[in-house]
């Protein structure tokens, strides 16, 4: 989607627009009010509550109600989203490429970026695979008209929204394309292609490189598979960078998950299983805007990507694996795949010596029945204001986020009698002991994130739409950009 900016009062008569309208409807540009019937239509529009399209003289015409700020900051920016989304739903529906966005009625900045950010993220579509007719995905260009009045927006800003939106797209196209598009062989070429377009080193290991790290958790869950496994370590390191040292993102990779041995059991939960690499493609998405955007943070991604898969050679329940840090981990349970591979990575890390490492998993079932979808559990052994700031950049993206506790009595949850510890707790606490087996593996400041809710939703929920998300990735933009850079 093309954004830019025009600063004038005459609007194009050929082209379809939105007018963001004031409570008093005092913001409609003086060439409307002298072509079209305007007294009707703000009877009209006073009796809709969400954006409507109109056609006039063959102008399709979008009145959108502007929510003036009566609640937190926080909620009235994601109604400003959803508002931009209603619109894009509008748009598809009437198969547009062109569009004028009359914003007066905005005289804030912030709610104006949120409205455009709803847009368009809510006009993402998957490009399907076959002939099905093609879409007008990345064809959309929206100029925004409004007058010296409206609070000044760099075009800067606007290109870096657009680009962290592309992100955002990015990764849904990840997480939705059909697994066997998605192999780790091809998933590694699509990160290497990734990392030519935007500015940042992708070096993928092979099996033989894997071995000779001694990831033995990532060699053991794949050791089903009729794919060896990879591992990526993707860099982005600018001159300016305003870290010493790496902020290091790990995101969990499986690119199918059957359960292995402990076979999932529910045909729904295997149809969506193609989003178990939703963790790494919130990395690489992150990595990809912070690298488009040229901000100044040296930021190192690490992702295990392989699938979870069932023949004779695959582990078993009661298997004892060895790990890149020398720990044994009893496998209790084949299923609990995500934090095993993943602890490898987190080993891997202590050698950047980085200023904080963030996991990103789609790893339990426990933080879905926790929270719904509604949200991302959390936790980790960071500073407290860390996490608060987390929390907060949660909040203003809306992908908010609840911290669950790492007591040290969830370490019996994971004794074993045969290892030094065992891969899964039993039925209590899941999201939590499995950020405590996570934990056995770090000694420096982390946060672990459990996206499993929102990452891939089984209905549409306004802008994030209907299966991948790509969620983390804006809430993490922030976050490491207000703390670090």
């Amino acid at each position: 989607m093309q954004i830019f900016f025009t600063v004038r009062e005459h609007l194009s008569e050929s082209i379809p627009c939105i007018y963001l309208l004031g409570e008093n409807f005092d913001t409609l540009p003086s060439t409307f009010a002298d072509n079209f019937p305007v007294s009707s239509l703000i009877n009209y529009f006073q009796k809709e509550q969400n954006p409507t399209a109109v056609f006039l003289d063959n102008q399709v015409v979008f009145a959108v109600p502007y929510l003036a700020p009566t609640q937190e900051n926080y909620v009235h920016k994601e109604k400003m989203r959803n508002q931009g989304n209603s619109v894009a739903q509008l748009i598809q529906k009437h198969s547009l490429n062109k569009l004028q966005v009359f914003a007066d009625a905005i005289l804030s900045k912030e709610s104006l970026l949120c409205f455009l950010e709803g847009l368009n993220l809510g006009s993402y579509s998957y490009e399907k695979k076959g002939n099905s007719e093609e879409y007008f995905r990345d064809t959309l260009q929206v100029e925004v008209i409004f007058s010296n009045e409206t609070e000044e927006i760099e075009q800067e800003e606007l290109e870096q929204l657009t680009t962290l939106c592309d992100a955002v797209w990015l990764t849904r196209d990840l997480v939705n394309e059909p697994p066997n598009f998605k192999k780790p062989s091809i998933f590694g070429q699509k990160i290497q292609e990734l990392g030519k377009e935007a500015g940042f080193e992708a070096e993928i290991w092979n099996k033989e490189r894997i071995e000779a790290e001694r990831m033995g958790g990532l060699l053991g869950i794949s050791q089903a598979s009729e794919e060896d496994a990879i591992f990526a370590k993707i860099t982005y390191s600018p001159k300016e960078a305003t870290n010493d040292t790496p902020i290091v993102l790990v995101g969990k990779g499986v690119t199918f998950d059957t359960g292995g041995t402990n076979i999932k059991t529910s045909m729904a939960a295997l149809e969506i299983m193609k989003s178990d690499m939703g963790g790494a493609a919130s990395v690489i998405g992150l990595i990809y805007a912070l690298a488009k955007n040229n901000i100044p943070l040296y930021v190192i991604g690490l992702l295990p990507i392989t699938d979870n898969s069932i023949n004779n050679k695959a582990l078993v329940p009661g298997d004892v694996i060895t790990m890149r840090s020398g720990a044994t981990v009893e496998v209790t349970n084949t299923d609990g795949e995500g934090r095993i591979i993943m602890a490898d990575a987190l080993d891997y890390a202590k050698e950047l010596a980085p200023e904080l490492v963030i996991d990103l998993a789609t790893l339990t079932g426990s933080a879905v029945r926790s929270i719904g979808e509604e949200g991302t559990v959390f936790m980790g052994n960071a500073d407290e204001l860390l996490k608060r700031a987390l929390e907060k950049s949660g909040r203003e993206t809306y992908e908010r986020l609840v911290e669950f506790p790492l007591w040290d009595e969830y370490k019996d949850y994971l004794k074993s009698d045969v290892a030094d510890i065992k891969n899964v707790g039993g039925s209590l606490a899941g999201a939590i002991t499995a950020g405590k087996f996570l934990e056995h593996f770090v000694d420096f400041d982390w946060i672990h994130m459990d996206i499993a809710a929102p990452a891939y939703l089984s209905k549409p929920s306004s802008y994030r739409g209907k299966n991948a998300t790509g969620t983390a990735i804006r809430t993490l933009y922030h976050f490491l950009i207000e703390q670090f850079s």
